[in-house]
């Protein structure tokens, strides 16, 4: 089995007790943290059972797949099986034992190892069931299927920054777009998935962001993308302040090994069903030397899409709702070679409100040229999850079409043949903005606002928010 050069050294040897053991290869240990605001929660210590369970695609969605699962210290190798699924109970009678590599943690939980193995050679548009193991026994089986080789429709779930108040606020929004989406194939996460040294302990929260998502993170492909909370702060011998990548994020994601020269752990590309969906990681283009490798990454990648539609994945956006300034390096580098390459959507966070930016000549433009029929795109989308909520800038009444500040929100997009709708709802189910691209025959996307009723604008009003409560909405300057 062919393990990501992300994740591993070569095969070596971990400790006496497991001689043949593949190890995951975390990043280089982060400077000490700071002393959490609260005492780690003895609930995320690692146990005999797996837990922390995530699914995520192989760059060839139909034919691959790759889980990540933690458990206690006495089980050290991994180990997973996987079958055809079949509508009697005899599941494991034809499975077949894959083993992957192993990896591992000590922090305020203790000592916990990680385990990933990737499913290689499975069916197109197939049901799969998959266990894997720990010291007391193996997981449950969890159901999956893979993508079509071929374009077909579908629905997947684009969610924002959830970083804070994961499981107590954020879990509700991940679970609803669940339950409302019905069949999605896969998830998107524009990053900050935890919030990282802020109040509580790091552990704890990776722990709350997969209970928060719970078996369907085990059940359905998660692509994430890194935010700069992925990452912590770092003391170069010199003295200079720099980042490095958590030690969790290597740890938890089997993902594809197949990213730009110098970041592979972190950009990716994904082929599921018609759809490219390409990774980036904008912290390290802004703070470790990435940018440039990234940059000729994405043109290659676009350049060689073989998809229908092309889907960009990154935290910090070319068009803030909320900063006084756009991401200007990445603009400079980035919506270029969207640009040229016709990308269809790029989706984004870190701002913590909303913001849609069809023609990043305003809002008004953008309505004309829907009026008038003529090309649009790419579209431009920030949004977010969780509880931390950022006030507004001076152009969010001009430049989105629609935006929103303290507000949860999810996502759900369905992909076509020559159409591609884009819904986003508030935490409690109501439609808050809606378009669709539609495919001309010159190749280019047209842009439809929807006709449906939409909720209201949700903006706060000095101290007052959108819910008869405070606003929240820290102002960015």
């Amino acid at each position: 089995m062919k393990l990501s050069a992300a994740f591993l050294a070569a095969a070596a040897v971990l400790t006496a007790a497991a001689p043949s053991m593949a190890q995951i290869v975390a990043p280089p240990d982060p400077d000490p943290l700071p002393p959490p605001l609260h005492a780690p929660n003895g609930r995320w210590a690692a146990k005999g059972w797996a837990d922390r369970i995530v699914l995520s695609p192989a760059a060839d969605a139909a034919r691959g797949a790759g889980v990540a699962w933690r458990t206690d210290t006495r089980q050290t190798a991994a180990e997973a099986q996987i079958a055809e699924e079949i509508d009697g109970p005899l599941l494991g009678y034809t499975a077949r034992t894959v083993t992957g590599a192993t990896g591992p943690i000590q922090n305020e939980n203790g000592q916990a190892l990680y385990h990933q193995v990737r499913f290689d050679g499975l069916k197109p548009d197939t049901r799969y069931v998959y266990r894997v193991r720990a010291a007391d026994g193996w997981s449950e089986w969890l159901p999956f299927r893979t993508a079509k080789a071929e374009f077909a429709p579908f629905r997947f779930i684009y969610l924002g920054d959830t970083q804070n108040d994961i499981l107590e606020i954020g879990s509700r929004v991940i679970r609803s777009a669940f339950k409302e989406a019905g069949p999605a194939a896969l998830v998107v996460h524009a990053g900050d998935l935890v919030a990282q040294r802020e109040v509580k302990v790091h552990d704890d929260e990776w722990g709350e962001w997969t209970e928060a998502g719970g078996r369907a993170f085990a059940m359905t492909p998660q692509l994430p993308a890194t935010g700069n909370h992925e990452y912590v702060d770092h003391i170069l011998p010199g003295g200079e302040e720099s980042r490095v990548l958590g030690p969790h994020w290597a740890l938890q994601f089997a993902l594809p090994d197949n990213g730009a020269e110098g970041v592979k752990a972190t950009s990716y590309f994904v082929d599921y069903q018609g759809v490219r969906f390409i990774v980036l990681d904008g912290t390290a283009a802004l703070d470790l030397g990435g940018l440039e490798a990234q940059t000729r990454w994405l043109d290659a990648t676009l350049a060689s899409s073989p998809a229908r539609w092309n889907v960009a994945l990154f935290h910090q956006p070319i068009y803030t709702c909320a900063r006084p300034q756009d991401t200007e390096e990445l603009k400079a580098a980035w919506k270029p070679i969207f640009d040229a390459r016709n990308i269809d959507l790029v989706l984004q966070g870190h701002d913590h409100c909303y913001g849609r930016v069809s023609n990043p000549a305003g809002a008004e433009t953008s309505r004309a040229d829907s009026a008038a029929g003529r090309p649009q795109g790419p579209v431009y989308v920030v949004s977010v999850t969780g509880s931390k909520m950022y006030g507004l800038n001076d152009r969010a009444d001009t430049q989105p079409v629609r935006a929103a500040e303290n507000t949860e929100l999810y996502q759900l997009i369905d992909v076509e043949a020559d159409r591609l709708s884009f819904r986003a709802f508030t935490a409690t189910g109501q439609l808050y903005d809606a378009f669709t691209l539609t495919r001309g025959a010159d190749g280019r996307n047209r842009l439809t606002e929807s006709d449906q009723s939409l909720l209201a604008l949700r903006r706060c009003d000095g101290a007052a928010g959108p819910d008869d409560r405070p606003c929240t909405a820290e102002i960015k300057d």
